[in-house]
């Protein structure tokens, strides 16, 4: 089995894909989500995984590869080493030096995140081109593959979460609320009215994004989302836009398969 790992600044997302002998399955057998928190110790994790895997059946020596993707750096060690030590295999990072496929044509390719480059990746087998792809996470970023599959560039703004906890914590009056979408745009109490602006607020810039970025490319494009907020925000848009909620984990198999 191969085990895929995205590191997030909120969660970790975790999935498996069994081999077939040498060839690796096209479903995820197992998907799941821990919480990210950069103050745990490898071995707190360690015990996570394995709890995480035997709810779902799996003998870590089942493992015989890990590949990660990480936007946190101070979680690297601390998370590879949890994965050691339940499966005895050093994971692969995403980052330089890996082969990815992916031509980066942004002015410093070696910033591009590598939960990005995942995205993308799997992208490109997936979806006709050109792409435009939507990550709705603690950020809401923006990845865009011409018709070429040139990763080219994209955007970063605030997550629906961070918008909501800006406006509780630099107000004196507004209260912590979660993201839920509500039932119409109008709010008609405080509470309401916040989910109203962080979702149509969302879903209303990434309607806007997708005209500006089509204007330049020249073109209509494909349209992907993925992200743990992505089933809130799509179903708010007015144009059709794809749910793939494993999308960077299908890229980081792609990836594997690239340097095994």
């Amino acid at each position: 089995m191969l085990l895929t790992v995205d590191i997030s600044n909120s969660y970790i997302t975790l999935g498996g894909y069994r081999k077939q002998g040498e060839e690796l399955e096209e479903s995820l057998c197992f998907m799941a989500r821990l919480v990210t928190e950069s103050r745990r110790t490898s071995d707190q994790y360690a015990v996570e995984l394995r709890q995480i895997l035997q709810l779902y059946g799996i003998d870590p020596y089942e493992i015989e590869d890990v590949v990660i993707a990480s936007v946190v750096p101070d979680l690297n060690a601390t998370f590879g080493e949890a994965v050691k030590k339940n499966t005895n295999r050093t994971p692969l990072f995403v980052g330089p030096g890996v082969k990815t496929g992916l031509n980066i044509r942004i002015d410093n390719p070696a910033q591009l995140g590598a939960d990005l480059v995942a995205g993308a990746v799997a992208t490109l087998a997936k979806y006709p081109l050109p792409c435009i792809v939507f990550d709705l996470g603690t950020a809401t970023t923006v990845s865009v593959l011409d018709k070429q599959g040139n990763f080219i560039g994209g955007m970063i703004c605030p997550g629906v979460s961070l918008t909501l906890q800006s406006l509780a914590t630099n107000t004196a009056l507004l209260p912590h609320v979660g993201v839920e979408k509500p039932g119409r745009v109008i709010g008609t109490n405080t509470i309401h009215s916040m989910q109203s602006g962080a979702v149509y607020g969302t879903a209303a810039m990434i309607d806007g994004i997708v005209q500006r970025i089509e204007k330049e490319l020249g073109s209509r494009a494909m349209l992907v989302a993925t992200g743990n907020l992505a089933e809130v925000v799509v179903p708010a848009c007015l144009r059709e836009i794809q749910i793939c909620d494993h999308l960077l984990l299908e890229g980081l198999k792609r990836i594997y398969l690239k340097n095994r």
